[in-house]
Parts: C-alpha cells; structure tokens; sequence
C-alpha cells in the first residue's frame, strides 16, 4: 500500500498553516493485563514508507519490519506507558491520555498540532484534532500506531517470561479463552488490571 494517499489528513492541516504536525495512537486499551500504550510520530512531510498502515491491518512480521525504519526516518517520536496500576486507578481513559501525554513529552521537537487517532482529547499542551480511524487516514498516526503495538507486545513478551503460564506471549493479555482458562486455574497476578478483571471476580 503506497502512502501517498495517508497524506490528505496533514496536506489539509498544512493548507489551514500548520507547519509541524505530528500522529498519536494507543494500543492496549482493552486487555485484561499489562500497561497501556501510545506513541507521537512526526515524520517528513509526505514521506514514503512502502506498506505502512494501521497497525492491526499488519502482520506482527510486517510491524516488526516497519519499527525501525519509523525510528529511523521520523523527525521525531515518542513512546509512553501508563501501567496496569495507573489504570486501576484513575481509569483506562484518563490513563490512555496519560500514556499520549508521555509520548508527546519525549518528542525532540514540538508539534504545532498533534493528530489523535479516535474521538476523545483532552488538554496535551499543543494543539489537537481527533481523527476517528486516524490510524488508516493518518500517515503520522499510522507510523505512531506501529511503535504504540510493537512496543507493547514487546513489553507483554518479557512479561510472559516473569509470569509464566498466562499466555502472554500469545494473547498479550487480551481476553481470550486460553487467558480465562489460566486465570481459573492460577488467579491474577501482578500485571492484571483489577477494575478489568470484575467479570472474573463476579463468577467466582
């Protein structure tokens, strides 16, 4: 897939005279363990990155490949975390946002508007615009959705080395047969989101 044509988003912020604009996109929003996710991407303007796309559209194979040429050829970017605890306690929006705050924060240079996949925002300190489905519109929240996934499942294979028996490696924490099955027959443990897991309490 050719991304020339994940460029309209930006070339239309571009015309309304935004100069630098940069992607932000989460992963891990719904699983039942481990942290949240968000990466800030500010690539060149209208740079090609053959087969780029939203993140769940690619292989694990493919991402992996389209992780360090991002790094590489991007101006700028940014990975935030917001861990499991952070989202017990203040919920798993606020903590979403937190996790995009983070990623913003480590960006080299600042954006004059950041371009945020979905539908809510909140204050980030610069300037915003949602974009529902942005990580298939976006070619900047496109390349942040990538870093946002690989970093996370990168995060959830070390944690399946610490926890063994869950199944992290495989459904990296998402609720799936096999990771209730595990949590029958182990309970919870540290990296489990407890606000996520009171389905599970309910039917014990």
């Amino acid at each position: 897939m050719s991304t020339a044509n994940l460029w309209e988003i930006e070339d239309c912020c571009k015309a309304e005279g935004y100069t630098c604009i940069c992607g932000v996109d989460e992963a891990g929003r719904g699983p039942l363990a481990g942290p949240v996710c968000a990466a800030a991407v500010i690539l060149p303007e209208h740079q090609e990155i053959p087969g780029l796309n939203d993140s769940k559209k690619l292989t694990d194979k493919r991402r992996r490949e389209l992780f360090p040429i991002i790094q590489e050829q991007a101006i700028a970017y940014g990975i935030g975390f917001a861990s499991q605890e952070e989202i017990d306690s203040i919920n798993i929006l606020q903590a979403t946002f937190l996790a995009m705050g983070r990623a913003l924060e480590q960006l080299k240079v600042k954006p004059d508007l950041a371009l945020i996949d979905g539908n809510r925002q909140t204050d980030f300190g610069v300037p915003c615009k949602t974009v529902v489905k942005g990580d298939s519109l976006s070619a900047n929240i496109a390349a942040a959705s990538v870093l946002a996934k690989v970093s996370r499942d990168d995060w959830m294979l070390r944690a399946a080395e610490e926890y063994p028996g869950y199944g992290f490696e495989i459904h990296k924490g998402y609720g799936t047969k096999a990771h209730y099955a595990a949590l029958e027959e182990l309970g919870p443990c540290a990296i489990h989101r407890k606000t996520f897991l009171r389905k599970f309490y309910e039917h014990k």
